[in-house]
C-alpha cells in the first residue's frame, strides 16, 4: 500500500508513504527544515506501524475497492489539494489511482491519516534538527505538535518517539520541552489518548 502527494507550493511539495503489511513503512519528501530555507535532500525515514494501524489500512483500502475504479469527483470547481495517487500491490493485484479530491469515505480517511503521519514525521524530523542547532526553537515546535496531536492530527506519534526520548533524557534542554516530550510520549505509548 502506497500514497504520494505533489503539491506544488506547499511544504513538502512532494511526499510518499509506502506500508506493506507487516507493518514496515517508509517514507520520504522534500520538506524544508526552516520556511525560508532550500530544500534540503530528499528525507527519508523507515519505520514501523503498529499492527492495528496497518490492520485499519488494509481494510480502508479493500473498503475502496483496492483503487482498481475512479475514486476522484471529477468535478471541476473543487479546489487543488494536490494530486494524490493510492496504490495497491499484492500477489494477485497491482492497483492504483491518482485524485485531487475523492468522495468516497474510506479514500478521504486514508488521505487524513497519510496527511497526518506526513506532518507528524516532518515534526519529528525538524525537532530532530533543532535539537542538535536551535535547542530555543524545541518548545514552539513541540507546543505545535501537542495542540494537533490533541485535535488528533498528529498520529502515530510513537514513529518519533526516539527524538522525543533524546529531549526528554537531554539535561541541557529546559523542562517545558521536558515536559512536553514526556507528555507526547504518554500519548503515543496510550495510543494517542
Amino acid at each position: 500500500m502506497a500514497f504520494t502527494c505533489d503539491f506544488p507550493g506547499s511544504d513538502p511539495s512532494h511526499y510518499g508513504v509506502s506500508v506493506s503489511a507487516d507493518g514496515h513503512a517508509s517514507y520520504i519528501s522534500d520538506g524544508k527544515l526552516a520556511r525560508d530555507s532550500e530544500p534540503d535532500a530528499p528525507f527519508t525515514q523507515d519505520f514501523t506501524l503498529p499492527a492495528a494501524s496497518v490492520a485499519h489500512i488494509l481494510d480502508l483500502t479493500k473498503q475502496a475497492g483496492y483503487f482498481e475504479s475512479k475514486i476522484d469527483s471529477g468535478k471541476k470547481n473543487i479546489a487543488s489539494t494536490g494530486e494524490k495517487t493510492l496504490s495497491y500491490k499484492d500477489a494477485q493485484k497491482n492497483t492504483s489511482a491518482t485524485y485531487n479530491y475523492s468522495p468516497m469515505p474510506a479514500v478521504q480517511e486514508l488521505t487524513s491519516l497519510f496527511q497526518n503521519l506526513s506532518a507528524t514525521l516532518e515534526f519529528g524530523r525538524r525537532i530532530e534538527f533543532e535539537h542538535h542547532y536551535q535547542k530555543l526553537a524545541l518548545d514552539e515546535e513541540l507546543k505545535r505538535l501537542e495542540d494537533m496531536a490533541a485535535r488528533g492530527e498528529a498520529v502515530e506519534i510513537e514513529v518519533i518517539a526516539p527524538i522525543l526520548q533524546k529531549l526528554l533524557d537531554d539535561q541541557s534542554v529546559i523542562n517545558t520541552v521536558r515536559a512536553r516530550a514526556q507528555r507526547l510520549l504518554e500519548r503515543a505509548s496510550t495510543g494517542g489518548k
